[in-house]
């Protein structure tokens, strides 16, 4: 939220996918840049709002705009689903645009060896122009990174307000997400870190067909480590959350306005360090809440 102002301003596009995360749409408000939404992971309504950006210019003036920056996620937070990360990278190029890429849920999760959605996909990663990302989730820690071209990286060390006032990283911190690196890479631990990002992989996929299989509606694509399910009406929130908490189970729900007021939500975060045994005590408990509350969608309108 505090490096989109920094790095575009007035004269300056941001095109943002229409399931950006709010820090994306917060950090993109805040800037004096005009905004511009395209579909959902749909690179011909991006290429399409491109075309008109480029051939209007500015409001107005009608003048060429100083950059273009479109922002997508590897993993879009509330949808579970992967970005199409290559085809956009395409018509980026094609165009001429920065591409900004938050990988705060691909990152460590994602690709052969956990390099993120760019390796899943197979896109090389001079091809992103800016990648953010967090320490908070595959790494255990704090804080999160920006990484671009070495002149981008010294510009937002002395314009990100997120850089200049907050406080540094504690040493305890540093270590902590540099050891996470060298297991995940498999340079500690030996074979550990592959392990780990096997587990996550086949974790989710588990998890995420056997929802599906009790009539679950979900959202979302295999491999991916985030699976919401819809609960649709929004005075089945506190109740999904409540016999889920009676049950031992930590979920997250959510609700207007992080989504609309008919696509309520909860959304699991699968790990590596679950059990098959932890997932299927799970998947029991949740296949009886879903009986009790009529969230079976799949199987019936009535739930």
């Amino acid at each position: 939220a505090t490096t989109i102002p920094a790095l575009a301003g007035a004269g300056d596009l941001i095109i943002s996918d229409a399931l950006n995360h709010t820090s994306i749409v917060n950090g993109a408000r805040s800037s004096a840049a005009k905004t511009r939404v395209f579909a959902h992971n749909c690179e011909k309504s991006l290429e399409k709002v491109l075309r008109e950006a480029i051939s209007m210019g500015q409001p107005r003036t009608r003048r060429p705009w100083n950059k273009i920056f479109v922002a997508v996620e590897g993993i879009y937070s509330m949808e579970g689903e992967i970005c199409n990360l290559k085809a956009i990278v395409e018509v980026c190029k094609k165009y001429k645009a920065y591409l900004y890429l938050d990988e705060a849920h691909s990152i460590g999760a994602m690709g052969k060896t956990g390099r993120g959605i760019t390796e899943y996909c197979g896109v090389d990663t001079k091809d992103v122009n800016i990648m953010m990302g967090t320490f908070t989730k595959s790494f255990g820690g704090m804080g999160g990174y920006i990484a671009a071209d070495k002149s981008v990286i010294d510009y937002l060390r002395i314009s990100c307000s997120g850089s200049m006032y907050h406080n540094a990283m504690s040493p305890v911190v540093c270590q902590q997400v540099i050891t996470a690196f060298q297991i995940i890479m498999g340079d500690k631990c030996g074979k550990v870190g592959k392990e780990k990002l096997d587990d996550l992989r086949n974790n989710s996929n588990y998890f995420r067909r056997e929802l599906e299989k009790m009539g679950l509606h979900t959202y979302g694509d295999y491999d991916s480590p985030i699976i919401p399910v819809l609960l649709y009406n929004p005075t089945k929130i506190l109740a999904f959350s409540r016999e889920c908490y009676k049950r031992g189970l930590a979920v997250v729900v959510v609700g207007f306005p992080a989504t609309s007021v008919v696509l309520s939500r909860s959304r699991f975060c699968v790990s590596a360090g679950h059990t098959r045994a932890d997932l299927e005590a799970a998947v029991k408990d949740i296949a009886e809440i879903a009986k009790m509350l009529k969230l079976r969608y799949a199987k019936s309108s009535f739930g």
